[in-house]
């Protein structure tokens, strides 16, 4: 049996905004900040520790994971980082204020931007700011992996790869595994692990900066998971 221990990041200033954030690159908030920390002193208080450690490239995922790191004295240990665990691009609803979305949309159409995983927001274009091409830390992406918008389902298909590729070698190596990433990126990957139904997993709600434990069987097939208290 093995552990898997998955945290969103802390509250980002944008969180506290009640704005889209997708892949702007927004910090903490001073709450999120000290959230990681927390987070990390429950780690410590059940005795985790760990050997490896993955992020997105988004800094409220790198700074959550550090100072997660920083309580358990870990900062030491290797982090990998990758666009595959960012959040899911929201194109042109990023930065926009959720609650104000709603007032010119409607709830029902933002639930299903936000929650159906085969719902596109609408797209942004090349020219916009918020293009991910526009910025050095993507320009190793093709031009197929830039996204205009993206859905749930894109974002599970752009994240396994890495889960594929990356993260089950380590578990297979019998390390003990932490990855800081995001809403949607994680909600993709506990979908994969607990073969949820889309249905299921648009009911999935992951607080910030709370330990979210799986034990996990040869196969890597979920046996149980939970939130350390």
């Amino acid at each position: 049996m093995q552990k898997l221990v998955l945290i969103r990041h802390g509250e980002s200033v944008w969180n506290k905004e009640n704005r889209f954030t997708g892949w702007a690159d927004v910090d903490l908030s001073d709450e999120g900040l000290e959230q990681a920390r927390r987070a990390g002193r429950l780690l410590a208080k059940h005795g985790y520790t760990f050997d490896e450690g993955f992020t997105s490239v988004l800094k409220r995922s790198i700074k959550t994971m550090h100072f997660v790191l920083e309580e358990l004295e870990h900062l030491w240990i290797p982090v990998h980082k990758s666009w595959r665990l960012n959040e899911r691009f929201y194109g042109a609803l990023q930065g926009l204020n959720k609650a104000e979305t709603v007032a010119q949309y409607g709830e029902e159409q933002v639930h299903k931007w936000r929650r159906d995983p085969h719902e596109h927001p609408p797209a942004i274009t090349e020219q916009d700011d918020r293009f991910p091409g526009h910025y050095l830390r993507y320009s190793d992406l093709t031009y197929r992996e830039l996204p205009l918008t993206e859905n749930l389902s894109e974002t599970m298909t752009r994240a396994l790869p890495f889960w594929h590729e990356h993260i089950v070698p380590a578990i297979r190596e019998n390390k003990k595994v932490i990855i800081c990433a995001h809403g949607n990126s994680l909600r993709a990957l506990v979908q994969y692990i607990e073969n949820l139904s889309d249905e299921e997993v648009t009911k999935l709600d992951i607080p910030t900066a709370t330990p979210w434990v799986y034990e996990l069987d040869d196969r890597l097939n979920s046996i149980r998971h939970y939130y350390l208290e």
